[in-house]
Order: C-alpha cells, then structure tokens, then sequence
C-alpha cells in the first residue's frame, strides 16, 4: 500500500504543481485518436472555407489516407524491435548486471536515465522497455534505499529529452527515404540525409547537454532515506515476473519452433544483405533508411532469443504497444494532403500558414518561433512522425523563404517535440504498464525536467541556427 498522507514525503512545489496538472489531464484529455480524427475534421472544414471544392476535399482525404502505409508499418516495427531486443535473455542479464552498479538511491536513478536516454538515441521502444525493466531489477536489491516514482521518471526520460534526435526520429527517418514522404510534400522539402539533420555537430552538441543536464537534475530531486518512496512502499512488488518459458516441443510440427538452426539461416541471411548494403552505400545512408534499421533490430532481437518461438512470443508481447501508430497515422496522412491541395486564388492551407510564419518571424526568430509552436501543438498531436506530416507542408515552405537551413528545420522539429512528452501521459504508457505506476507518479519529476529543458532547448536551437547555411531543396 501507499504510505499514509501524513508519512509521506512532501513535495516541492513543481512537484505539486505537475500532479495537479496532470490529474486535470487523465481527467479531461480524450485518447490521442481523437485529436487526430478531430484535427482531420477541422482542416478539412478549413479547406473548404479555403474555397476548395468538395470533391477535392473528399479525394484528398481518401487519397491521403493510405498514403503513409510503408512509413506506418516501418514505425510499428521500430516500436517491436525495440520491445524485442529489450526482454531477450542476453538484455535481462545485462539488466542484473547493471543493477548491480549504483551504491546508493540517487546514483540509482542516474544510472537509469543514461541508459533509458543512450537506447532512445538508438531505439525509443528499446528505451522505454530496458529502462522500465532496469527500474523493477534494481528496486529488487534489499541493500538500496530508491525513490521507485523518481526512477520511473528517469527511465521515462529518452522519450521526453532525446529520441527524436537520434536514429529512430520519425522526422529525420521520413526526410531521409523520399520513397516514404508524401508526394505532395517532397517538392517542399526535398530529400535530407542525416549527415544534415541527427549527425550535424550541432544536434550532437544539443543531444550530448539535455543527457549531461537531464542526469544531474535527476540525481540532484531524487528523495533519498527516509524521504524516499519505494516499489515496497508504492505496494509494488519489487521484481517483475517474468514471462513463462515456451512448452518443451511435443511434436515434430513444433521442434523447429525450438530449434535455433532455423534462427542462425535467417541471421546469415540478413548479415548478408547488410555487407552487400553497407559495401554499396556510407553508413550514414545506409543508417538512415527505415527498412535496413528494422531489420537490423528483427534480426538482432531473433539472434538473441535464440530460438524462434522465444522470438515469436516477444513480438506478440509488443504488438498491442503499436496501436496508436496503426489507427493514427494514417488520419495524419490525410491531414497532410487536406493541408496542400489547393483552394482559392490556388494557394492552399499550408501556403496561407506558411505565408504567417513568414510575416510574424525572420531567418532568427524562426527557431524560437518553430520550436515554441511545436513543443505546444506537440501536447495535442502526441506522434512525432504523425505531427510532422502535419506541420511540414508550411514550416518547411516558410524556412525556404526564410533561408533556414532545411536540416536545421528538421531539428528544431525534433528537439522541441520531445518537449510535451515530458507533461503527457501518452507515451508514458508503456513504460507505466512495467513499472505498476500511474502517471501522476512520475510527472511531478518530469515536470522539473521540462521546466530546465524548455528554455535551455529554445536557447540551443536558437544559438546553434547561425552556425548553418541554407540549401535548397534536394530533390532525388
């Protein structure tokens, strides 16, 4: 059971703060398909009081519906991968292992925010599950006092400080395959590799102090002796079961279900197409298209489960976590077609938006200006590939009149949209599922996170803009 009100610990006034917030939010904020499905309506009303024909309206919708489905299903599988990879028999004991490091509660919950941040940088599904399981692992050690809501936060915080600005962005990912764009917004943006996005030295930079400021603060608020609430205290218990092994085979139908023959085929397989893939392309290309990195995430997961049917049961285990990307991301298809057919005087709704960001901001203001405006819109479109489509058509369009760097664009998208995940409880989800926790747990300490990371990202973007030329769009 939670400790009584009068034994509990008090909380800071950010704290306090952030758990009334969020209380307002799991109370009121519908399911986040319901702001895509209500922000279809309204662009769609939009574009016909933009003098767009009805007829249009509705082939665009259509049209635009299912035009996402390569990049949908590239998204789900980042999501399994992830998941894989991070409950395979190897990931567990390099999870005991690390348990096994920190000698007191504040150095605990360091250690998890640089692992759950260093996989996001890899994989945001690997991050959250390997830092929620790091979590359960070390809340089990009798002889450490952790703050188990403190840490949970800290595991939580690839999502909300760096995962956009690594390999499995979904802005960077779908700038990078042309095939994956929409049609109508690849002569705006052109194709952008990631040497011009996540591995310029300025996204390094930003990256490198959101992990070195994210750590600190975490082990400056996390409550330690007496102030500490435990997984023991929270009722939890401290370490999460494990999944039930597979049934010995009965049956020769089943032998080859255990066997790892069929695993090592496979594996040589792809380890084949990645020499044939990586001796034809620079690693960066070949990094940044979304199909070789899932299948190098299928085929590392595989290989570490050894055996197909201990794959097969890990994958049905993340499935359900791919939901929302399914049913969502195919509303921010059509939103993004609604966005760029075109109305009266042939503009359309993304050229009259495009046209405001123009006038209200210039070439150093845009930034601030990108990135405020992403960071809120972010809170009600909690999908970053999702939302991207959304915003793309007319921050893109307004950086090439504004002569911003067009990779830089794209970074300023990412850093700011990691920003509301810190205060919505969307993507908390999965994590909160490992942990036993509610939100309200957590975001009293990702509240105190996202006031630092707030002003201290806007500054970066703002900083570092100077530092880049412009380019035109490139078109394949």
């Amino acid at each position: 059971m939670r400790p009584a009100d009068s034994a509990a610990p008090a909380e800071g006034l950010l704290a306090r703060v952030a758990l009334r917030f969020t209380a307002l939010a799991e109370r009121w904020f519908p399911d986040a398909f319901i702001f895509a499905a209500v922000a279809v309506v309204a662009v769609a009303a939009a574009a016909l009081a933009n003098g767009t024909p009805v007829a249009d309206v509705a082939r665009s919708f259509g049209d635009g519906f299912w035009s996402l489905i390569p990049f949908t299903m590239q998204m789900a599988f980042v999501a399994i991968g992830g998941y894989v990879v991070a409950t395979s028999p190897p990931a567990a004991r390099l999870i005991r292992a690390l348990a096994r490091l920190p000698r007191n509660g504040s150095g605990a919950v360091g250690l998890v925010a640089a692992v759950s941040m260093g996989a996001a940088l890899l994989n945001w599904g690997l991050s959250l599950i390997l830092g929620g399981l790091l979590v359960r692992a070390l809340a089990g050690r009798d002889d450490l006092r952790m703050d188990y809501r403190a840490a949970g936060a800290a595991a939580y915080l690839g999502l909300g400080a760096v995962w956009a600005l690594g390999l499995s962005s979904s802005a960077a990912q779908l700038q990078a395959n042309a095939a994956s764009l929409p049609k109508s917004l690849l002569p705006i943006t052109g194709v952008i590799p990631f040497s011009q996005t996540i591995f310029l030295w300025q996204s390094l930079l930003i990256a490198a102090i959101l992990i070195a400021v994210s750590i600190t603060l975490c082990i400056w608020s996390a409550p330690t002796g007496a102030n500490a609430v435990t997984a023991a205290d929270l009722g939890i218990a401290p370490a999460r079961q494990a999944p039930p092994p597979s049934d010995v085979p009965r049956h020769p139908g089943e032998w080859l279900e255990h066997s790892p023959l069929i695993t090592l085929a496979l594996v040589a397989l792809g380890l084949g197409w990645f020499v044939l893939e990586l001796s034809s392309k620079d690693p960066v290309s070949a990094l940044s298209n979304l199909n070789t990195y899932n299948l190098f995430f299928l085929m590392l997961g595989l290989l570490l489960h050894w055996r197909p049917r201990s794959f097969l049961d890990a994958v049905g285990r993340a499935v359900p976590a791919t939901t929302g990307v399914l049913i969502q991301f195919p509303l921010y298809g059509a939103i993004a077609a609604l966005m760029t057919v075109k109305g009266a005087a042939d503009l359309a709704i993304a050229d009259r938006i495009a046209h405001l960001f123009v006038g209200l901001t210039t070439e150093h203001s845009f930034p601030l200006f990108m990135g405020i405006y992403s960071a809120v819109l972010g809170f009600f479109v909690p999908s970053g590939g999702g939302k991207w489509l959304l915003e793309a058509p007319y921050v893109m369009e307004a950086a090439n009149q504004l002569k911003v760097h067009l990779g830089w664009a794209v970074q300023i998208y990412n850093a700011c949209e990691a920003l509301p995940n810190l205060i919505n409880p969307f993507w908390m989800l999965p994590l909160l599922g490992v942990l036993g926790l509610k939100a309200r747990d957590i975001v009293g300490f990702t509240f105190l996170q996202f006031v630092v990371h707030m002003p201290l990202v806007l500054f970066l973007l703002w900083a570092l803009a100077g530092t880049l030329d412009y380019v035109p769009p490139i078109l394949p």
